[in-house]
């Protein structure tokens, strides 16, 4: 990955971490995302952290016959940890997955117009759960891992809307059929919890969980202002 450039103007928050300073984080070790998603890229640069590497895992990520929500979403982002973890001794490996709960139905990842429809058809006026696990691997190979729940309502969709969202292709890719960060913010009146863990990353515990093994983001680099 490219290495992250200082900030252009005072209205932009600093990026810490090696990517910013060309050399490695306070204390020697570096910070691995084992995620190719671009949103938890930018929710970490959103607050100040420049991992060194991203380094996606590339597993099979298909839910096992039965699995509860809860249970798929651990497994996933501990294996992408386990995955990654190995190849980066050195470095602090932070893991992540998320996935969107109707009851105990797993809604997909929409890849196709048709899944996005009947995800968003399923939603619509219900609420529903986004689950976000984290774990992060510290170099002395000790673990830490979170399971945070976000309660997310929809409102009732007409099919103008549903037709209207689907247009904008945003909804390629994601958990659920929808990105909250975008047009489908219009859908949600209520929610509970963590709204960047709805995003893609939950970050104070993120952060929390960093910082509790060791990783200490330094602070902005010389000449940032604050």
């Amino acid at each position: 990955m490219a290495a992250a450039t200082p900030p252009e103007s005072p209205s932009k928050p600093p990026v810490w971490g090696s990517a910013a300073r060309g050399g490695a984080t306070r204390g020697g070790a570096r910070l691995v995302l084992a995620s190719a998603s671009p949103r938890r890229l930018a929710l970490l640069r959103q607050v100040g952290i420049a991992p060194d590497a991203v380094a996606p895992a590339g597993l099979d990520e298909a839910p096992r016959p039965r699995e509860l929500p809860a249970d798929y979403v651990r497994r996933v982002a501990r294996d992408k940890a386990a995955a990654v973890a190995p190849q980066h001794g050195d470095a602090f490996v932070l893991a992540a997955d998320t996935v969107v709960a109707l009851g105990r139905r797993i809604l997909p990842k929409a890849e196709d117009e048709a899944t996005a429809r009947d995800c968003l058809r399923r939603l619509s006026g219900r609420r529903h759960r986004v689950l976000g696990a984290v774990v992060v691997v510290a170099p002395n190979g000790r673990r830490a891992e979170r399971l945070v729940a976000t309660a997310v309502t929809f409102k009732r969709l007409t099919a103008a809307e549903i037709a209207t969202y689907l247009a904008s292709g945003e909804w390629r890719g994601k958990a659920g059929g929808y990105a909250i960060q975008g047009r489908a913010a219009a859908f949600v009146p209520r929610l509970n919890g963590s709204y960047p863990n709805v995003v893609g990353l939950p970050l104070t515990e993120t952060l929390a969980l960093l910082t509790g093994l060791g990783y200490l983001p330094p602070g902005p680099a010389s000449g940032a202002h604050p």
